[in-house]
């Protein structure tokens, strides 16, 4: 597995038009009257706000999406072939396709089935609280919006590639031959990365004070009545859940800036003493800002395209700040892989990390300013 991600530069371009031309598929055998179309006010979710593609129909979308299907199944193994002619035209594609396919369309569903897993998981054994069937909570329309962003995360790989490739960059680390800009360098990055860090640690505590509030018995920012309805249907232990899994999330988030992020301390006593690799906080914190991001659009979608009721402002109000939140914690994922790169592999280029002493294992780690792995808080919609 390390040795396939390592070259990903020489797959994502094949891996993104393979994608496009499955998905094509998909809308052709839509546009066919095939059943599943997960779109418009197909998707058993629909609400006005909810989804950038509400409105649309089967009829024009499907087809629409045949033909993108083809266009980027031409367009991935153009890039993964390296091919220069029409850079422009191939980069604006595959950096539109990236970011439509993993802000634009995907919604606040991702985030909130992220945020359930564990859940779901014990639920499939015991039941759903309030007795709400499986099927529901886990259909066709919301697995679609993870295939949708796997496509994007695909694309953005495709064309970091392809980008660093035709300007004579790295494919892997993206240096060139030039000099490297300041902001970039790793006390540079260390010193906005702090704050980076603090900002998204510190944004989803409203989210989580309202889950606390309500499984401690006080209806904040809910009508009574909603609250007792949480009471009888045992959900507001989930939301409980969830508040843990933001505040463990935090903690995790500011190892981004903490030494045991570089080094697993020794509490972690099948791991203690050894380097942390990079990539462990890099790939799945810079997937959760993605999410985060999106989930927030989406109910800022929500706000406008619905009258939303103030005497129930914890449900909607603190998922505006989301969209701050994704984008600092992308911001401080880069801070973390800036200061832990070192030398690539690859072309050569860079310094070594500093060295980092090994913890004391008996009276603990030893202090010193390093970075750490984040997974990035998480929570969802209740």
């Amino acid at each position: 597995m390390r040795k396939i991600m390592a070259t990903w530069p020489r797959w994502a371009g094949y891996a993104a038009a393979c994608w496009s031309l499955c998905y094509g598929a998909l809308g052709l055998y839509w546009a066919l009257g095939g059943t599943g179309f997960p779109f418009g006010k197909a998707d058993p979710d629909w609400e006005p706000g909810l989804s950038v593609l509400g409105a649309v129909t089967r009829e024009v979308a499907a087809p629409l999406i045949a033909v993108l299907g083809l266009l980027g199944g031409a367009c991935g193994l153009a890039i993964a072939r390296g091919v220069r002619r029409g850079r422009p035209v191939l980069l604006g594609f595959a950096w539109a396709a990236a970011a439509g396919l993993t802000v634009v369309v995907p919604d606040n569903r991702v985030l909130m089935l992220v945020a359930y897993a564990p859940l779901l998981a014990v639920w499939a054994f015991t039941g759903v609280p309030g007795g709400q069937p499986m099927s529901e909570l886990v259909p066709w329309s919301r697995v679609n919006l993870f295939v949708v962003l796997v496509g994007g995360l695909l694309w953005a790989l495709a064309a970091l590639a392809h980008q660093r490739r035709t300007s004579g960059r790295c494919t892997t680390c993206g240096r060139g031959g030039g000099r490297i800009a300041q902001w970039t360098g790793p006390e540079a990055a260390r010193r906005w990365g702090r704050w980076a860090v603090a900002v998204a640690a510190i944004i989803p505590a409203g989210y989580d004070a309202s889950r606390f509030a309500w499984a401690a018995g006080i209806p904040l920012g809910i009508t009574d009545e909603f609250w007792h309805w949480l009471d009888e249907s045992g959900l507001r232990w989930a939301g409980l859940f969830l508040s843990l899994m933001g505040l463990g999330g935090a903690i995790l988030t500011l190892g981004l800036v903490q030494r045991w992020g570089e080094v697993y301390p020794r509490w972690i006593w099948f791991r203690a003493g050894r380097r942390v690799p990079p990539m462990l906080a890099v790939i799945p914190a810079s997937i959760v800002s993605v999410i985060v991001f999106s989930g927030g659009l989406t109910f800022w979608r929500l706000r406008f395209a619905n009258d939303l009721e103030w005497d129930m402002w914890a449900t909607w109000a603190p998922s505006l700040t989301w969209p701050l939140w994704g984008a600092a914690l992308a911001a401080a994922t880069l801070a973390y892989h800036l200061r832990r790169r070192g030398t690539c592999r690859t072309c050569g280029q860079g310094d070594p990390p500093p060295a980092t002493p090994a913890p004391n294992l008996v009276t603990g780690p030893v202090a010193g300013p390093v970075a750490g792995p984040v997974a990035g808080p998480v929570a969802g919609r209740d």
